[in-house]
This record gives C-alpha cells, structure tokens and sequence, in this order.
C-alpha cells in the first residue's frame, strides 16, 4: 500500500495490476511499462494472465501491464490499524471481464478482513458489480463504494444502485454530457470530475461549461461534487468544489 497524490483518497493498494482496455490516454499504462521488469512468464495463465505467490526480487511490474494477481499483497489493509480512504487497484481494472472471479472475491475478503477502512472501486465494466451482487459476492458495507469510470456518454455507462454505494469518476472529461442524464443517475452517491493529464497527441481540454453543466445537474439532485485538481487552469481556484459524500460537504 501506498500514500498517493489522488486527492480523493489517502492510500492505493493494487493486489492485482494490469488491464485489457486498451485507453490511449491512459496513464497506469505508461506507470507499468516504466517500472517493467522485462520479465516474461514462459507459461501464463489462459488469457495471458499471471499470479505472484511472493514478493518478487524484481521491479514491481515484472510483466509490463498484463493482469497480474499480486497475492503477496493480501494481507496489506490489515496491516494498518487506521482506518484510511484506499483506492483498490489505481493500476488495474479489478472488475474487467478478463479478471477471474475468484480474484475479486480474494481481494474483498482482505477489504472486509479489514473493516478500519473505506474502500473505492473503480471500473469501465460497471455490470460486473451488478453480477457479481446476483451471486451474493459483493460486499454491501457502508465503507465500499463502487465507482464506473464514465469519459463520455456516448461510449461508457455506469452503474447504480439502492442496495450499495455508487459513484461516478468522470475522468478525463472526453465531450459535453448534454442532455445524456437518466432518472437513474440521482441515485449516484458522488460524482468526481477531472481533465486528461500529460501530453498525448490529441489530447482533450474539456470546456468550462462541459464541467458547469454537470455540475449544475449534481446540484439539483444533491449528488456531491468532487473535482480534480486537473481542473483548476480551466475553473480556476474560486471554481473548484471538492466534496465528499461521506463528510457532508467540502473539504479545504
């Protein structure tokens, strides 16, 4: 586990590494790929999968950004006696369609060993949530929160839900939203907003009145409001609002 400079939570904890998406402008990728062991496994599992049993006497991506189960890393959260806001799997997609389903299952048993702490979820394939609840697998603690990674309404969706926490990150804020919103979305829990960061070719500069609108729709619905530091040269610092669901307003 590790501090980190995401401002909407204290620590990441990545038990499985690795993704399948294939995002151009996604910058765990470019982590990964720095930090590769140029290690290959000569005998993967199906799908190109991997598993460490142990800590490896090598950098800590021995094989690049293929999906790797981190075994080792399991009993972290019980390792922290205070209770921390941790991002599970910054460099993954946990909940993937390629992610066997007894990894998901290990790693919320390490979260529910671990009660002292609040974890957040991310995904771009938000249905698993909804499968793996069908099977009676998915935690429906306070402290979970399952988030879908949404960058434009027109290629993502999101999950919601009565029964379990849900949020959206809408980052990077690919195009306008318009009029895209369903009556589904007020039961979102949060909603966090962010520009794409570094130098792609190509990269996209959301619009002051892209971030307003949605915004202004979390309002009339009171669905906090969280946005990333990324947009402070486009709101400007008297813009920026940085709410969380579980404190009840701002924090400074």
């Amino acid at each position: 586990m590790n501090d980190t400079k995401i401002e909407w939570c204290d620590m990441t904890w990545n038990p499985v590494t690795g993704c399948l998406h294939g995002c151009e402008y996604c910058y765990a990728k470019k982590v990964a790929h720095r930090f590769d062991g140029k290690v290959f496994d000569t005998s993967p599992l199906p799908g190109g999968l991997h598993v460490l049993e142990d800590r490896p006497p090598w950098p800590p991506y021995p094989y690049g950004f293929a999906p790797t189960f981190h075994r080792y890393r399991l009993g972290d959260p019980a390792s922290k006696t205070k209770g921390k806001t941790i991002f599970v799997c910054s460099m993954a997609d946990l909940f993937g369609s390629w992610v066997p389903t007894k990894w998901i299952v290990d790693v919320l048993d390490a979260c529910l060993a671990a009660p002292q702490h609040r974890y957040l979820f991310l995904t771009k394939n938000p249905k698993r949530y909804l499968e793996l609840d069908e099977m009676a697998l998915l935690p429906l603690q306070g402290n979970f929160w399952y988030g879908s990674t949404v960058t434009s309404p027109s290629t993502d969706y999101f999950t919601w839900s009565y029964t379990f926490n849900t949020f959206a990150s809408i980052e990077p804020l690919l195009e306008p939203f318009g009029n895209s919103y369903s009556d589904q979305t007020r039961s979102l829990g949060w909603v966090i907003i962010g520009a794409e960061t570094g130098n792609r070719k190509g990269k996209v500069i959301p619009d002051k009145a892209w971030v307003q609108e949605i915004q202004e729709y979390c309002r009339e619905n009171d669905i906090p409001v969280f946005m990333k530091d990324s947009l402070i040269p486009i709101m400007g610092e008297a813009g920026m609002v940085r709410e969380f669901p579980w404190e009840g307003g701002c924090r400074a």
